[in-house]
């Protein structure tokens, strides 16, 4: 989230889309519905289901899963077209000034620079004109063609009204009530804000969908602002966290990325991932890098991180050429060429896309090692559940092993929710039997191979050179505890730590009050850069349970520690002029006190006064928020519709000769699992229910109770057609597998019309499995496309083609 759920009360407008809060996140729902009373604001809710924030929505309109892009790129060439966007925020906080690149173009659906050959592009082309000192060339007045404002005219002119129907199955007058609606909020003193979920990120142009939002809400200066932002809805506790602590195959913790082979030493890795500044006397933070980056292998590698030894940037793994990623480890697994996988805190038998496949893969191990403290359906993917999953346990030779951890309620730490807010938890209860806590058993298991690469002549020497080089400095090395290890996120001076006038402002061993304090020369240490301040000097700050509001708006600064430094709005300067006076003074966040910014949040900003050069989107090498994205998008530097993996309409209307993303994240394996609209003629979505959690929830009672078996939601006109009654069972098939249960016939889901063809699309909750007091059930990412987006490899997990046939119970 750029701003966080409280302030979801100050919208003018909400608008739910990519979602569906009150449903998914009902307890944070409440703010959208105070949002109404508090403000008057209105709701609207784009979705192919009229759901249950639908049914508490001003207005409600559908759309075909997958054609988001169509429907946002058309709101931007109203907002455009119809001179709604807020004039003096476009110019001066967003690079719509900035002249392209002459060799820049975008013909046929594809940008300058696509080689078929290796289905990637050169972005050097995706870049701004510069001057002779290397900064970026502007156009204040906005007339040159190469203007990315006009660039981005040129670009959504083809997403009509009638083109936006055509694509998306939107009825016109839905589309353009949705566009009044929102240009509403180009008024300064105005703000929209946007929540969305899954129903955005799992697409093959999944990053698309969210810059097409970011982009309208840039237009109409709705970023930076209370009760505006891009608003990301995490599907369950601490998602956030595991993002920012870079849980990921290709990041580092706080969004650093991963070296590559390529990246030989340090100098050079940092001088790759560095962004240079664009603009003369602007400030652009990830200039820090070098710091942040520092800090980070001193909180890993302590004594053995030195300037001899780049810090010991070789002892942490590098990524091989052309990346590493789930869908090509699982294909790697799937070959034979894996022998053991450790599966902690996921289930990716349920979760991951094409389970038929999965099993095979897993099927192919030595060994597998399950961290949960449940028993999994992964854990159990060896056993043989009928058509539910259809193995036969003799032909597998995999070991499972299975380590029972932990849950959240047993153990103490923090969780980041969705806002960005870091919440200390307390201890609820004991472990049962032998459950340990993750950290516990990755520390043991630490332990006993040091143990055997210390025994083991044949072992490599750089194995044990690295376990040994990583810092495990705590107290019982084999417990580390919740505190020590939120300290050393946090980052401590290793040295004493001087100001630029010889003041010594840290002693060494304190613990750093900020990212600020961080040290590119080996004196400061932080696994977490933008968790710096989480810990400090004067205690845990995630405890801090202060709720006093006096603004009235929400920001709560006393209430636990939001990063980085406890901001709670992202660029806030941005909610005031360039002389510093707020387009809504009713929603004042920053104020000019003659020295720094702060006003009731904390200033994402520098010292700077009003009217200096420089601008609110600090974290940007430009300072202004970008309506066009140099190189880092790799499928574009504007978003383009294209359609999903398996598309209903069997072309692209705005350029069937390019009708898929080109980048798009897909093995020549997972090609031949692609089904054709002839043998599957409907669409089906994925999403979850109120009454479970996930995965989880298919284990109590209570939960089964309140939503004992599994349905899937038929619309009545396709009903009708394949004559299905509510209560029927029915069969759903994708070409990599299906499932089998009740039909729920509704009006909720309707027909649309979509390029000259009737679409039809089917619900598929997602709760079900192999394990669990519930009647057992069946995946449904049985029926998924092993696809994924071409940025974060995120699965196409919402729209696939699939058949319905009514079966026996």
């Amino acid at each position: 989230m750029t701003n966080h759920w409280v302030d979801i009360k100050n919208s003018d407008l909400v608008i739910i889309m990519g979602g569906n809060a009150a449903e998914a996140h009902p307890v944070g729902f409440r703010w959208a519905m105070e949002a109404k009373t508090r403000n008057n604001a209105k709701l609207m809710v784009v979705d192919p289901r009229f759901n249950r924030s639908a049914a508490v929505a001003d207005i409600y309109m559908p759309i075909r899963p997958g054609s988001d892009i169509a429907f946002l790129l058309g709101v931007i060439k109203y907002l455009l077209d119809n001179d709604k966007i807020q004039h003096e925020y476009v110019k001066h906080y967003t690079n719509a000034t900035f002249l392209v690149n002459e060799d820049f173009d975008f013909n046929e659906g594809l940008f300058t620079g696509y080689d078929e050959a290796t289905r990637k592009y050169d972005r050097s082309t995706w870049a701004y004109q510069v001057d002779e000192e290397g900064f970026a060339k502007r156009d204040m007045t906005m007339q040159d063609p190469r203007c990315v404002i006009n660039l981005l005219k040129a670009h959504v002119a083809r997403y009509t009204p009638e083109m936006v129907e055509r694509i998306t199955g939107t009825p016109q007058k839905d589309h353009l009530k949705f566009c009044e609606e929102i240009a509403k909020t180009a008024a300064p003193d105005k703000a929209a804000t946007f929540m969305y979920a899954l129903g955005w990120t799992q697409h093959t142009v999944g990053s698309q969908n969210i810059r097409s939002m970011a982009m309208i809400q840039l237009l109409l200066g709705n970023i930076g602002v209370s009760g505006g932002g891009v608003n990301a809805l995490r599907g369950h506790s601490n998602v956030q966290g595991i993002t920012d602590l870079g849980l990921f195959p290709h990041m580092l913790p706080s969004y650093i990325p991963l070296p590559t082979e390529t990246d030989v030493n340090l100098d050079g890795f940092l001088n790759r991932i560095t962004p240079k500044t664009l603009l003369q006397n602007q400030t652009n933070y990830w200039q820090n890098t070098p710091k942040f980056m520092v800090s980070m292998l001193k909180s890993f590698f302590t004594d053995k991180a030195n300037a001899g030894n780049d810090f010991g940037y070789d002892y942490l793994p590098k990524l091989p050429t052309g990346g590493f990623d789930k869908f090509r480890f699982l294909e790697a697994m799937y070959d034979g060429k894996v022998n053991g996988f450790f599966c902690q805190g996921m289930n990716p038998v349920a979760s991951w896309p094409n389970s038929g496949k999965i099993v095979k893969a897993l099927s192919r191990l030595k060994y597998l090692v399950i961290f949960d403290p449940l028993i999994t359906d992964t854990s159990v993917f060896w056993q043989n559940f009928g058509d539910h999953n259809d193995v036969k346990p003799e032909d597998i030779q995999t070991e499972v092993f299975r380590l029972p951890t932990t849950c959240f309620a047993e153990e103490e730490g923090s969780i980041a929710n969705s806002g960005r807010w870091l919440q200390w938890h307390w201890k609820a209860a004991d472990a049962p039997g032998e459950a340990k806590p993750d950290v516990d058993i990755l520390s043991e298991i630490r332990a006993e191979l040091i143990h055997l690469y210390e025994n083991d002549a044949n072992a490599k020497p750089i194995l044990l050179e690295q376990l040994k080089a990583m810092n495990w400095n705590y107290v019982n090395p084999l417990e580390p505890k919740a505190e020590e290890i939120a300290k050393e996120n946090n980052g401590y001076a290793l040295e004493d730590l001087v100001d630029a006038n010889g003041n010594v402002v840290l002693k060494k061993g304190e613990l750093l009050s900020g990212f600020g304090q961080m040290r590119d020369d080996g004196t400061t240490s932080g696994a977490c850069w933008i968790y710096a301040g989480q810990w400090t000097q004067k205690g845990n700050q995630m405890v801090n349970r202060d709720n006093s509001d006096p603004s009235g708006l929400g920001n709560t600064l006393g209430w636990a520690f939001a990063w980085p430094m406890n901001r709670r709005v992202l660029y806030n300067r941005a909610s005031a002029d360039l002389a510093g006076n707020p387009w809504n003074p009713k929603r004042q966040l920053v104020k000019w006190n003659g020295k720094n910014w702060n006003y009731v949040d904390i200033a994402d900003f520098g010292t700077a006064p009003p009217n200096s050069p420089t601008l609110p989107f600090i974290m940007q090498p430009e300072g202004t928020g970008c309506l066009f994205v140099r190189a880092r998008m790799v499928d574009g530097p504007f978003p383009e519709h294209y359609e999903p993996m398996e598309t209903p309409i069997n072309t692209n209307p705005l350029h069937p000769n390019v009708i898929q993303n080109p980048v798009a994240r897909i093995l020549p394996s997972d090609k031949a699992d692609l089904g054709t609209s002839e043998e599957f003629p409907y669409v089906a979505t994925t999403y979850r229910l109120t009454e479970h959690f996930h995965y989880w929830t298919k284990n109590s009672l209570l939960n089964v109770i309140a939503q004992p078996e599994q349905f899937v939601e038929v619309g009545d006109a396709l009903a009708a057609e394949k004559g299905i009654k509510n209560g029927d069972y029915v069969k759903v098939s994708s070409k990599r597998g299906f499932v089998k249960a009740v039909a729920v016939v509704t009006k909720r889901i309707r027909a649309l019309q979509v390029d000259g063809k009737t679409v039809h699309t089917i619900g598929v909750p997602i709760h079900w499995g192999i394990t669990g007091v519930d009647k057992k059930g069946y995946f449904a990412n049985n029926l998924c496309v092993r696809a994924g987006d071409a940025n974060t490899q995120t699965p196409e997990s919402k729209c696939m083609l699939v058949n319905i046939e009514k079966v026996g119970a």
